[in-house]
């Protein structure tokens, strides 16, 4: 039993939201992995541990194949690879998980940025037969370029290098110095079987001569995003909420704005600017699903009530007075290319930041990294999964900090207004 299954259920501790994703190389465990959290923390129901037992039987294996639990596509369990980005959620009683599998094949690289956009935390796994790998580099490089802060390099199939200390030693020492070039600051390894559930849940019996956590235990003491560091509050609006019902007099001149809290928070009398206008005014009232609550905070939904009535529309923003975005019509961003097609220097694009669009159009590549040497090179065009530093001119302003700084208004996507593909993610330096 547990420590934590042995203790009283109104003492167990609250650890919040932890989002993390799975990444690395192609069969390096990923869905394994997953699999195996899921089942030894015993949050598998029983029809769906039935499915994937009757699954394995039918391939005449002699264990239950974890895999099965997040490789959901046809096309995946056929092949037995990821394709899409699999999420899904668990809870040990005190923390909840939001779990992102992300697929390790080259070509599926715009799957993974679509996963580490989200992720608190990133467990970047890796074969110990075969060590540090190009996919495992330009994961790695991604998911410290999306912000992600917090990395768990899990050393895999130990079982298959008879869970040889040397063997994950060289590993870690490899990785470290790559880690020193991008400048990763907190990465944690792990050597497990995720076959076998060694350092997974349970430390298992082969590893003794590892002392540290538990890759579940790291997992319970990780920091949350916004946790980390104070929030500028930013209110991108989506909706204006406008009843206009004469038969209620509380609703005839009722004017909500309603958004989501990308970050920050915000309390009943705060002082407020409206960008792009820059009035000010302050809050007279937020609501939730109709009822009144003194704060919003980071991820709520909420509706916001001001005390002027302001003129403001979709793609406007609310933030504290003070406390002012970057407004501009041209910036820099590194940009991760996710289009089978190459960027086109002459077209124009839609740029989509928060709820606000503006036509787009590339005004110079600075260089594109190449992953594996991180060297920065010359580039005139960019094709799927480069990398690269360059700026963009807006046909409308935006209201932007950089992405080091606030996720929710450092990100873009770039948009192909003749298929409406996403064919770009961009964040703001």
């Amino acid at each position: 039993m547990s420590a934590i299954e042995k203790l009283p259920a109104e003492t167990l501790p609250d650890n919040g939201l932890l989002r993390f994703l799975t990444c690395g190389s192609v069969d390096d465990g990923k869905s394994t992995l997953i699999g195996r959290l899921l089942f030894d923390s015993k949050t598998i129901l029983a029809d769906t541990l039935h499915a994937i037992q009757r699954t394995s039987a039918k391939r005449g294996l002699d264990v239950v194949d974890l895999s099965l639990l997040t490789d959901g596509l046809q096309a995946e369990r056929e092949q037995g690879i990821t394709i899409d980005v699999a999420y899904r959620y668990f809870t040990t009683g005190t923390r909840k998980y939001i779990i992102a599998d992300a697929p390790g094949h080259e070509q599926y690289t715009r799957n993974m940025v679509t996963a580490a956009s989200t992720a608190d935390l990133a467990i970047i796994l890796i074969d110990a037969r075969k060590g540090v790998l190009t996919q495992t580099r330009r994961h790695s490089y991604l998911a410290h370029l999306l912000g992600i802060r917090h990395i768990v390099v899990a050393v895999n199939k130990m079982d298959l290098v008879d869970y040889s200390p040397e063997t994950f030693a060289q590993i870690r020492d490899d990785y470290l110095a790559f880690a020193a070039e991008l400048g990763i600051a907190d990465v944690r390894f792990v050597p497990m079987s995720a076959l076998n559930g060694d350092m997974i849940v349970d430390r298992g019996e082969h590893l003794d001569w590892y002392d540290g956590p538990t890759l579940l235990e790291i997992l319970e003491t990780a920091p949350a995003i916004h946790s980390a560091h104070a929030e500028k509050f930013r209110f991108p609006v989506q909706y204006v909420c406008r009843p206009q019902d004469s038969a209620n007099p509380e609703l005839h001149d009722y004017r909500g704005f309603m958004g989501r809290v990308e970050s920050g928070e915000l309390a009943i009398g705060d002082a407020v600017t409206v960008l792009p206008s820059g009035r000010e005014t302050r809050v007279r009232d937020i609501q939730v699903l109709g009822e009144s609550q003194p704060h919003a905070v980071a991820e709520q939904s909420v509706t916001i009530l001001l005390d002027d009535e302001i003129d403001i529309s979709r793609g406007d923003m609310i933030v504290k007075s003070g406390e002012l975005p970057m407004v501009s019509k041209q910036i820099d961003a590194m940009l991760c290319w996710l289009s089978e097609s190459p960027l086109d220097p002459r077209r124009k694009y839609l740029l989509r930041h928060t709820t606000r669009d503006s036509k787009a159009m590339l005004a110079g590549i600075d260089y594109r990294v190449d992953v594996n040497t991180l060297e920065q090179q010359a580039a005139e065009r960019l094709v799927m999964n480069d990398i690269a530093r360059v700026s963009f001119r807006l046909a409308q302003p935006i209201f932007a900090d950089p992405y080091s700084e606030s996720r929710g208004t450092g990100a873009f996507i770039v948009i192909d207004e003749s298929s409406n593909n996403t064919v770009g993610a961009g964040m703001i330096v």
